[in-house]
């Protein structure tokens, strides 16, 4: 790790929390789904009580981009019992304008939206019924993301960047941005990363550009957070006590 890299992981605060609620969402091909059960995964072998809710989109084969399109997976992890998947969601990661349009009514005010920018395009934002683009106007007094701690970040062309060494076609590189974004969430919320890892190596095993490729992004969406000023806390939720036994996914 460089110089500036420890010195920018110095001033990391970490801040601990009994709960939290989080919710991926994004069209039914961005992987929201696998990157929702990975995280899960993850929290469940560290430890913590967890509900979940999938989404799936409101029509069959809906047109990308849109709202109706719109897959989203939302966790509710804490360091005590908890019985439901939880109403409001602190942090919403949106890969699209559709996505961040679909589920921006259901934030408190003060959540934390993580937003993919790359997909912004005046095209996507018409698909999603957005005169004009809102992360242009943050900070504005017709700001509609007002009262919410929004982290633009360009999900998609840094994964490709990331996975640039394998080869694959800027579509194929792209499809790994919810490896980034999980990597990310990882990092904010001190998921172990191993599950992900050995999971990955079995799904790939035989496509080795692609598992390559899905590995690579998870570690820089970890990397991300561990380097940029963007990020400056780290939250911290403690494992469950839970009596002893054997636990399924069902």
């Amino acid at each position: 790790m460089s110089r500036a890299a420890k010195q920018v992981k110095q001033v990391k605060q970490v801040k601990r929390l009994d709960r939290v609620i989080i919710r991926f969402a994004g069209d039914s091909g961005d992987g929201m789904q696998l990157t929702g059960d990975r995280f899960t995964q993850e929290s469940a072998v560290f430890g913590n009580d967890l509900v979940t809710l999938p989404n799936f989109p409101a029509e069959i084969r809906a047109p990308q981009g849109t709202i109706p399109g719109v897959s989203s997976f939302q966790i509710h992890f804490a360091d005590h019992d908890i019985l439901t998947a939880g109403d409001r969601p602190d942090v919403l990661v949106a890969m699209n304008p559709a996505a961040l349009k679909a589920n921006l009514g259901d934030l408190p005010r003060g959540a934390t939206i993580i937003v993919d920018t790359h997909d912004f395009t005046q095209r996507n934002l018409d698909k999603a019924g957005y005169d004009s683009n809102p992360l242009d106007k943050l900070g504005e007094v017709d700001d509609v993301l007002a009262g919410f701690a929004v982290q633009p970040v360009d999900l998609t062309g840094i994964t490709i960047a990331a996975v640039a060494e394998f080869g694959l076609s800027r579509k194929d590189a792209a499809r790994a941005k919810n490896m980034f974004a999980l990597g990310l969430l990882s990092w904010m919320y001190g998921r172990p990363t191993e599950p992900t890892v050995a999971f990955l190596e079995r799904k790939f095993a035989k496509v080795p550009a692609i598992l390559g490729a899905n590995i690579a992004a998870f570690r820089a969406g970890w990397n991300y957070g561990e380097t940029t000023e963007t990020f400056v806390v780290q939250y911290e939720i403690k494992p469950a006590v839970m009596p002893t036994g054997t636990y399924r996914n069902i």
